[in-house]
């Protein structure tokens, strides 16, 4: 008998208390704790007994690794070396976590980020103490700004050399210390499983990185100890506000004329509940640029993504109207919210009024909070709002179309993304890597419900892409995994096609190349300043791939793009599409 964990609240299904298997429940089954899906559950690997390393060779780095595991850790992402050898032999003389070899500990750091985004869970990241805990910086303060959980383990020089100045030694508590949400040395072996659990629910609970450093002779040090179990050990997140507060929430979205709902992050998976409540009152749904596919771009009444890369329909309705129901939105400057009547919903209470004083906080899940606000609200029948919204989204609609021509070379974004929208399954996990192609996706590609996207939100870090499409074909490697990168962002991590390919993990690079940093060509522009030190000299990405032992493919004339998307999606393996494109932008 299994269990498994609500990533959202953290009830537990145990399927022997249940008497029936999680797998054999409807897939319209929700958490009977905060009223999460079926998908957010993550299978936990603890005993039917709490269990006991009782081998003479067991070490603290055995007991470490099955502390992991018994908590619902499944992969660990890093680069092995000297004073990292104990955990690693640990990882490998064990079948529950998987452990993959990248070629740079940034990338390591991306995966576990992008992990832990994608299934709320607890990936961990291993490297070397010094460079190679210094290299972990920039993917884990992704983690940290998205608050993505993600545990970090490094090796430290023994504990007899710490302090001199040994050899790769650095001060890594003080390191991590900004990063971290829990940061730690395990200094003596009893203090293994208290401190490895401690991390995980801190990630967990806290919704960020936690590190663990491990010096090198203690990891190597005999000890056995009885394993913790997740059950019991961490608390439920469950939150939901006083009825009293969501009846005047009610109120007021039931006086209002031209109600606006903005969805972000913290809706995903409530695209149904939000529509139920939108059509109900009539109300036009926005979403962030994260929050993109919470509903179908087609339903009627979404009208796109508001800020920089917002639709006009959605600025303009947003502008026009009398309360905003904000539902798990941090207020980015790039969202650019403006300040109006709200009602908002967001389960950290820091991000309530965080910008502007709003008229009604509702702090919670918004998976509880929209069902019952939806109950209290009274219907509308607004004609005259519905029609301007349409009218709206067509106008919207049609400037896309325009954008989108065919015959100009070098080939244009809009182009290349209106035909990746119509062939890009309806099921697949997107991840974005961070350039001028991320204005043009975010702009123009119409993103379904049951489509996933990954992103280096708050950070936004050039080199996640790759990262993070690795980490979700590892994920659920029946799903179509793409990854939208340009030339300057991808060629950061490039190195890291061979672990896609060592791995044979499909996943499908579609790669903008204009030969510049193209963003920062068009800032440099903005801000009147001439054109400098944005000129890219690149390789044949499209041979890099084939040398790789993976498979390349160049585009540059406007009639091969979609033959060689549609081979792309269909070739076996990880495989490199390199496009030729505009450097510079045009609307």
């Amino acid at each position: 008998m299994v269990k498994y964990r609500c990533t959202v609240c953290n009830y537990v299904y145990d399927e022997e208390k249940e008497e029936i298997k999680f797998s054999d429940l409807s897939a319209d089954w929700r958490c009977p704790v905060c009223n999460a899906p079926k998908s957010a559950f993550v299978d936990l690997k603890e005993s039917e007994s709490v269990k006991s390393l009782e081998k003479t060779d067991s070490t603290v780095s055995h007991v470490m690794v099955n502390q992991m595991g018994q908590w619902g850790i499944k992969y660990v992402f890093g680069i092995p070396g000297t004073s990292s050898l104990g955990v690693t032999e640990a990882i490998r003389n064990q079948d529950t976590i998987q452990y993959f070899q990248v070629r740079h500990e940034q990338t390591a750091a991306f995966m576990a980020s992008a992990y832990g985004k994608l299934t709320g869970n607890v990936a961990a990241c291993l490297t070397v103490a010094g460079p190679g805990a210094t290299n972990l910086a920039t993917g884990l303060y992704d983690a940290k700004m998205d608050n993505s959980p993600v545990l970090a383990l490094t090796g430290q020089v023994p504990r007899v050399l710490i302090g001199p100045g040994s050899f790769q030694e650095i001060d890594q508590h003080s390191f991590f210390e900004p990063i971290s949400v829990f940061n730690k040395p395990i200094m003596y072996k009893e203090q293994t499983t208290t401190l490895v659990t401690l991390a995980i629910k801190h990630a967990l609970l806290k919704k960020g990185v936690s590190h663990l450093s491990i010096p090198n002779d203690v990891q190597k040090q005999n000890y056995a100890s009885k394993l913790i179990p997740f059950t019991g050990k961490v608390a439920s997140t469950s939150v939901s506000p006083s009825p009293h507060l969501i009846k005047e929430a009610a109120e007021i979205i039931n006086s209002s004329h031209r109600p606006v709902i903005l969805a972000g992050f913290g809706a995903v998976e409530q695209g149904k509940k939000l529509l139920k409540m939108a059509r109900k009152i009539d109300s036009p749904i926005v979403t962030t640029f994260r929050g993109k596919g919470i509903v179908d771009a087609d339903e009627e009444l979404y009208v796109g993504s508001h800020g920089g890369i917002g639709s006009t329909a959605a600025a303009q309705l947003v502008q026009k109207s009398d309360i905003l129901i904000i539902i798990g939105s941090s207020y980015s400057d790039m969202t650019q919210i403006p300040e109006k009547r709200t009602i908002q919903i967001d389960i950290d209470p820091l991000m309530l009024g965080k910008s502007y004083p709003v008229e009604v906080s509702l702090l919670g899940d918004s998976s509880q909070i929209i069902p019952q606000l939806d109950e209290l609200l009274d219907p509308q029948e607004r004609i005259e709002y519905r029609g301007e919204i349409r009218k709206l989204k067509q106008k919207w609609y049609q400037q896309l179309e325009m954008e989108a021509d065919s015959s100009k070379k070098p080939l244009r974004a809009p182009y290349i993304i209106k035909v990746l929208n119509e062939k890009i399954k309806k099921d697949a996990i997107i991840t974005l890597d961070v350039g001028e192609h991320t204005w043009w996706f975010g702009r123009n590609f119409h993103m379904k419900s049951s489509q996933k996207l990954l992103m280096s939100c708050s950070l936004a870090s050039m080199g996640f892409g790759l990262p993070a499409a690795m980490a979700a074909q590892i994920t659920y490697p029946e799903k179509q995994v793409v990854c939208i990168t340009g030339d300057g962002g991808f060629s950061m991590i490039m190195a890291d096609f061979l672990t896609a390919v060592k791995y044979d993990l499909p996943v499908k690079i579609f790669l903008f190349n204009n030969q510049q940093l193209g963003m920062i060509k068009q800032e440099q522009l903005v801000e009147n300043y001439p054109n400098y030190q944005t000129e890219l000299l690149n390789c044949d990405f499209a041979a890099f791939a084939q040398n790789c032992g993976g498979t390349g493919i160049k585009v540059s004339q406007p009639e091969q793009l979609e033959e060689s998307i549609e081979k792309a999606i269909s070739t076996v393996g990880p495989v490199i599409v390199d496009i030729d494109t505009d450097p510079v932008r045009f609307i």
